[in-house]
């Protein structure tokens, strides 16, 4: 009687255990063939930051996306499995046989997620100090920045996921025809830093795979390291609002000049911290899809894809630079587009259905809508002392896209242009560079010089100084960028 009483908890709770090893098993099994399916592998780094990440702002499409693909698939395995253990547990070894297959079932599913997310890369990496920043980092402050004696204007357009493999394979893409022709030929009218000696980019890099990180890599010069433990409100990020409050960013330098900064997306700002990084370094306003609404651009319960769709974003871009140019100070105007986001894209009523993919319809309606806007720039009267600078933010994460129509040995590159810049060089092509270069060179294509043409971990692509990637191959540097760093939690948190 005694025995009997003791067994039925104990059989109860050992149930219980099994079921929840299975359920975590699945989910991670699941979990991570969805990340890697959808997103391709873009390393742990952006995983962590998105589990630290508030779901405010993110696309509807994504997480029903994540509950058919992730979540339905682990309920149904964990139910299949658990009513086959019920089953082994009346074999003649009892519940052995079911233990020990739920334990092997467990570990197998978590070691192949762990590889497939690349955890035992970032575990690696997190266990090796690299003195990248202690050698090579240089602070804003350190150095001598001068602006010229009439400070320009800056217009900084970010393109969703735009690359250089949109282009046609006759001229350096990956495509059956050239998706992006107005960025192509904006590009070769302009000044285009180039990995080849055609239209090229530049390699995207460990930190800066995803918006966020892409962001902080080209304003601030290093890449967005997440350390482990963080979980404070603002996306996992900074203490009280703050976003890495210990870094000086090109909105922190060009506050102090003097200039008036703003940064405008069709978004939810607050996704991935973004509000709170621009607002912590410098910028002075942030526009986004809620103001939007109140500023009438679209109606007040207006939302789709994202937020709304770049046509109201470019409206929007033409409503507000029309203003801010009209202040005394100088001024610095970030947008960052959306169109273009996996997975799919979006199709505005400006696309057309000449290709098969809706991706590549809203990749080219992209590059269409992007030298209108150029267009209406080149025809306003502060276009003459402002310095125009387009570029991706990072490569683009529709893996199943690319899956299907590139080779996966193709060197996929990150798109940029800069227009009417002050200052011109020979040095633009056969570049090996990154995000974090392109710091100090829109401080340079301002026309400020830099002393030693270094900011961060980048190099000014104008100046003759090699960049770190140069120096060491990209592999190298990359490799350095995935170290842990003391000095980056330090001195940046």
């Amino acid at each position: 009687m005694t025995k009997t009483v003791f067994r039925r908890p104990i059989r109860v709770g050992t149930a219980v255990l099994l079921t929840a090893l299975l359920l975590i098993g699945y989910l991670c099994f699941f979990a991570a063939r969805w990340f890697v399916t959808v997103y391709g592998r873009i390393g742990f780094d952006s995983i962590l930051f998105t589990l630290q990440s508030s779901l405010d702002g993110v696309q509807s499409d994504l997480i029903r996306s994540f509950l058919l693909g992730g979540l339905l698939p682990t309920l149904l395995c964990t139910a299949l499995s658990c009513a086959i253990l019920l089953i082994l547990r009346r074999l003649p070894v009892r519940g052995l046989v079911s233990i020990v297959t739920a334990i092997a079932l467990f570990l197998g599913l978590t070691v192949y997620a762990a590889f497939d997310v690349e955890l035992t890369d970032y575990l690696y990496d997190t266990l090796i100090r690299g003195k990248l920043y202690e050698d090579h980092y240089v602070s804003p402050d350190s150095v001598r920045i001068t602006f010229p004696e009439e400070k320009r204007n800056l217009v900084y357009i970010m393109l969703e996921s735009m690359e250089t493999t949109y282009l046609s394979e006759e001229l350096g893409g990956a495509s059956d025809v050239n998706l992006i022709p107005e960025l192509y030929g904006l590009a070769v009218e302009n000044t285009n830093f180039s990995h080849n000696d055609s239209v090229g980019g530049f390699h995207a890099t460990s930190g800066a795979s995803w918006t966020i990180g892409a962001i902080v890599a080209q304003t601030a010069g290093i890449p967005l390291k997440t350390p482990a433990g963080i979980d404070d409100w603002q996306n996992g990020y900074g203490k009280d609002g703050y976003f890495l409050p210990g870094v000086t960013t090109i909105h922190d330098v060009l506050d102090a000049a003097g200039y008036h900064s703003t940064f405008l997306c069709g978004s939810d700002a607050n996704f991935g911290g973004r509000k709170t990084y621009y607002l912590t370094h410098g910028v002075d306003e942030v526009y986004d899809i809620y103001t939007a609404r109140k500023d009438g651009i679209v109606p007040k319960d207006y939302f789709v894809w994202w937020g709304m769709e770049d046509k109201y974003l470019f409206e929007y871009a033409r409503q507000e630079l029309t203003e801010i140019s009209r202040m005394d100070e100088p001024f610095a105007f970030t947008m960052l587009t959306v169109d273009t986001h996996h997975i799919g894209g979006y199709q505005c009523e400006y696309c057309t259905d000449e290709f098969e993919e809706t991706y590549e319809q809203s990749i080219a309606c992209s590059s269409r809508q992007v030298l209108e806007f150029v267009e209406w720039l080149k025809a306003q009267p502060f276009y003459e002392n402002t310095t125009v600078i387009i570029t991706g933010d990072h490569l683009s994460m529709d893996n199943g896209y690319f899956q299907r129509n590139v080779d996966e040995d193709y060197d996929r590159m990150v798109y940029n242009c800069i227009l009417n810049a002050p200052v011109t060089t020979d040095n633009t092509k056969n570049r090996e560079y990154c995000a974090v270069d392109l710091f100090p060179t829109t401080l340079a294509a301002l026309g400020c010089t830099i002393e030693g043409d270094r900011l961060g971990l980048g190099t000014n692509l104008y100046s003759d100084t090699p960049t770190l990637a140069e120096e060491w191959g990209f592999d190298r540097f990359n490799s350095e960028l995935s170290k842990s760093s003391d000095f980056y939690i330090e001195h940046f948190h």
